[in-house]
């Protein structure tokens, strides 16, 4: 009886390694004038902006939705907690706030450069911004600093004065940006 089974084990080895191999051989036979003639063709049905306006608008949408949650979330989880004292050492739930603020820096962080990128489509909204980069690239290691609860007052107070100035540099070029806090799977996986 054993025999049998290390018989019938190898026959479906064998058969499942051919098929394997017969689909991928299959799946490769393609030649490359049809390869390059189906990324032409994908290229031309990919949706696209059709004027400059689209795309300004597209980018003052997606730069107000970037800054929103980049505010919403430094303020819910990091600056509202900071001065309600519950970084302090000795303070009940330390540890989840700390926590909660290190991935709201590292969020918020995210979306600032995004929407920093999202402004490059707009002319006005790029000029506005272009002067805060480095105040943001500055926030760079807070995320980590609030983690392990080694931010001061003029750490926070710098989160709070960029946020503010990117809502200022929106307002000013036509996108108001209002705080939009992000729910807690957008937190944790970015």
């Amino acid at each position: 009886m054993p025999s049998t089974l290390n018989f019938r084990r190898i026959i479906v080895a064998v058969v499942l390694s051919t098929t394997v191999l017969v689909s991928t051989t299959a799946c490769g036979g393609e030649t490359k004038s049809a390869r390059n003639s189906l990324t032409a063709a994908e290229a031309a049905a990919s949706p696209s902006p059709s004027s400059s306006f689209e795309k300004q608008k597209l980018a003052k949408t997606r730069f107000v939705a970037n800054a929103g949650l980049a505010a919403g979330a430094a303020y819910q989880w990091i600056v509202k907690p900071f001065k309600a004292g519950k970084f302090k050492k000795g303070t009940k739930g330390r540890t989840f706030a700390l926590v909660k603020a290190g991935l709201a820096g590292a969020f918020t962080y995210n979306r600032l450069k995004a929407a920093v990128n999202n402004a490059k489509g707009d002319p006005l909204l790029s000029k506005a911004v272009a002067p805060l980069s480095s105040g943001i690239d500055s926030l760079k290691n807070l995320g980590g600093k609030l983690r392990k609860g080694d931010a001061t007052d003029a750490d926070v107070g710098m989160f709070e004065n960029v946020i503010n100035g990117v809502k200022d540099a929106g307002k000013s070029a036509g996108a108001e940006v209002k705080d939009q806090v992000p729910s807690a799977s957008q937190l944790s996986g970015g």
